[in-house]
């Protein structure tokens, strides 16, 4: 009979793509890994995988064993899994302003998962994701890693806003000579939004420079000057007069967010929940 630990390492690398980051996905080291793949591969005299330097790719057979395998071991692992005072764990990551003023407010509607959220890049987040450290992430780049799927979530507008102090007194809807508030040094979400309404770069430079949108709006109610901001977070503040937007010709330039879990991941129950709930909850985001 063929060890379960074999079949779980096996499933890991098919998954992760390579032995290095399946070895560090479960805890063991690289030759470790090695030895025990290449144990399956005698036990079922065949070449699960094609070894290459960038990492591994599944044989024919090996994609095969994987279908046949995901389904079985991912309820295995959820039956045995990562349980917090009795409740099942959820380990979710995303954008700091999204989690905090959308996701986490969905999420906590489940009320049998103890919920564990990460802050972080994109980048960050789908490494941690592919490894196991994460269960599901919401992220602001389209995944392009071998073993995770993903879908568009949520589609975010975005738009210039400043307090009124920054607009001329016709109320046009044009900006004064407003400073750039912005959540990086080199004004990425402000240069994206110039460079797909303007086809150029954003004149002036930032007086305020902190990484949290959040703190970004606060600095710009406060004054400090105009930023690009997704309009969910400033909805509002533009309702009630607090901030003003400055008025383009054409749509206004948006950003899509994409939930991303590991192939396989729904057979887990508590996933699956998770990923219907903010799919029904991001229609009204």
């Amino acid at each position: 009979m063929t060890s379960l630990d074999l079949l779980r390492t096996f499933l890991a690398v098919h998954r992760a793509g390579s032995v290095t980051a399946a070895a560090q996905l479960l805890g063991l080291s690289q030759p470790a890994v090695t030895a025990q793949l290449k144990a399956l591969e005698k036990h079922l005299g065949k070449p699960l995988f094609n070894r290459h330097a960038r990492g591994v790719t599944t044989t024919a057979a090996g994609e095969d064993l994987a279908r046949r395998l995901a389904g079985p071991l991912d309820d295995l692992t959820a039956a045995v899994g990562d349980f917090v005072g009795g409740k099942v764990a959820l380990h979710v990551g995303g954008p700091a302003e999204l989690m905090s003023l959308k996701a986490v407010p969905s999420l906590v509607e489940l009320r049998d998962t103890a919920l564990r959220v990460t802050f972080g890049t994109a980048e960050e987040l789908l490494d941690e994701l592919a490894k196991g450290g994460l269960d599901l992430v919401i992220s602001t780049v389209r995944p392009r890693v071998r073993g995770i799927v993903s879908a568009p979530l949520f589609v975010e507008e975005l738009t210039v806003v400043a307090a009124p102090r920054w607009y001329y007194p016709d109320t046009t809807g044009v900006l004064g000579e407003a400073p750039w508030v912005s959540c990086t040094e080199d004004l990425s979400l402000i240069r994206r939004f110039w460079q797909a309404v303007y086809r150029t770069t954003p004149p002036g430079n930032a007086v305020v420079v902190v990484p949290d949108l959040r703190a970004v709006l606060a600095a710009t109610l406060a004054g400090a000057g105009a930023t690009v901001l997704p309009r969910y977070l400033c909805e509002d503040e533009l309702a009630t007069g607090a901030l003003r937007e400055l008025v383009i010709r054409g749509e206004l330039p948006t950003d899509t967010l994409y939930l991303a879990v590991r192939t396989g991941a729904f057979g887990e129950p508590h996933i699956a929940r998770a990923r219907d709930l903010l799919m029904a909850h991001a229609a009204e985001w």
